[in-house]
């Protein structure tokens, strides 16, 4: 590892997490003046939203949203994005902060014409986290399509092999650099934003529902990248075991949520996210039956009720109150059974349904990798803001369960508080 010491960045902003509150805040904060450090871990900016198929409340494809945010930082030269990068240190007080960054090679310098000879001519076959383990990268790859920044990124798990060795013999460009190294930059900031965001609750804790065991069985998140038209499967929804098209799926509110066991906190965004999906399935499949399986149906809002109002009317989506005990595998058909009762009957059901979409719960990244800075956090992992010391802030997912546009709301708020901590100290 090499150590590189950059000019302290007097009065300026670091933003750690590059999705959508993360932007939302850089850009913000740039846009009136300040300079703003973004961080992200993964090789792409985006975080969640870049997952998905569609989004609320107008049920944009993230390109809407993300696209315009990506060309605001190409033209803000306020805006510093470092990619690969993790925050290891954190000292300091409100308007002086001394941060250490990691910064891991991407293997790919700015010279990428995006061509794809490079992923043409890696050999390698590596799990895709961005779908979630449903296709394989090459060892070369691009993380979507629109992806910024807009360059191949090399998998580290290739180096020193030979397909690393193909790959750089490939590019006419010298834009692959097998000799990069991770570096330490050493900022210093007045003030820092959280960005963190969520991660999906881990299906394969919840015992009774499946998920690991019955390959038919999938999660919210997983079924957005199934409807996604740069999914694993182009847009077509399909159930793993078979490729078969479904003609019925049952959705599974609170997967791990509201359960002490668990997540013991709602979510607040996966009634809708259920909903929303119902209509992918129904757009494509006409004749498809659709169960959801709720303890409470959540629509917060004027717009979400009149979503939900429209999706009571669809006479082929089946609303059942009621929470699923446990699923079991017909092993000839791999189609699942979920068995639930019905809170408002009382009756006992066993419906069979070809697909499972598990709503499993948002997670917030720090409860389960603790941040390297003195933060303080609710039971549940959630960064609790301390306004009165001011100085270090979270946002979005990072602070409490949100969608989209509260994300945004949050995120203007924060960026507005980040600069305070700068006039004032």
């Amino acid at each position: 590892m090499t150590e590189e010491q950059t000019t302290p960045a007097s009065g300026s902003i670091l933003v750690v997490g590059g999705g959508i509150s993360g932007l939302t805040t850089a850009l913000e904060a740039a846009e009136v003046g300040y300079e703003v450090f973004l961080v992200e871990k993964n090789p792409y900016m985006g975080g969640r939203v870049a997952q998905l198929n569609q989004y609320f409340p107008k049920l944009c494809p993230p390109t809407c949203g993300l696209e315009i945010n990506f060309r605001r930082i190409k033209d803000n030269p306020r805006v510093k994005v470092l990619t690969l990068a993790e925050v290891e240190k954190v000292d300091g007080t409100p308007g002086n902060y001394d941060v250490a960054i990691k910064v891991n090679p991407r293997y790919v310098n700015e010279n990428c014409t995006l061509c794809g000879d490079c992923a043409a001519a890696s050999q390698s076959e590596i799990d895709s986290e961005y779908d979630f383990g449903m296709k394989k990268n090459k060892g070369a790859y691009l993380p979507f399509e629109m992806a910024f920044p807009s360059r191949f990124v090399i998998s580290p798990e290739i180096i020193g092999t030979d397909d690393a060795g193909r790959i750089k013999e490939a590019c006419k460009y010298d834009a692959v650099d097998l000799d990069m190294e991770t570096k330490t930059l050493n900022l210093n900031v007045g003030s820092i934003v959280w960005a963190t965001g969520w991660q999906p609750y881990d299906a394969t804790k919840i015992d009774n529902l499946g998920f690991g065991q019955y390959p038919n069985i999938i999660t919210n998140m997983m079924m957005e990248r199934l409807a996604a038209p740069n999914g694993p499967t182009r847009g077509k929804i399909v159930r793993p075991s078979d490729d078969k098209e479904p003609e019925s799926i049952a959705f599974v509110q609170c997967a791990g949520s509201r359960d002490e066991n668990h997540l013991p906190y709602c979510s607040y965004i996966c009634c809708m996210a259920s909903l929303k999906q119902a209509t992918y399935v129904r757009e494509r499949y006409p004749e498809a039956k659709i169960y959801v399986f709720y303890i409470d149906l959540r629509t917060p809002g004027n717009r979400y009720e009149k979503f939900y109002e429209k999706i009571k009317e669809d006479e082929n989506i089946f609303l059942i109150k009621g929470k699923v005990a446990e699923v079991s595998e017909d092993a000839a058909s791999k189609n699942v059974t979920v068995v639930a009762e019905n809170a408002v009957t009382g009756e006992k059901i066993h419906q069979t349904v070809e697909m499972v979409v598990l709503a499993t719960g948002m997670q917030p990244t720090a409860a389960t990798d603790k941040l390297p800075a003195d933060l303080t956090y609710n039971d549940d992992g959630f960064i609790v803001n301390d306004f009165e010391s001011g100085g270090m802030f979270a946002t979005g997912c990072a602070n409490k369960p949100a969608d989209v546009v509260s994300s945004n709301q949050n995120a203007t708020g924060m960026a507005l508080k980040a600069i305070q901590t700068l006039v004032n100290r």
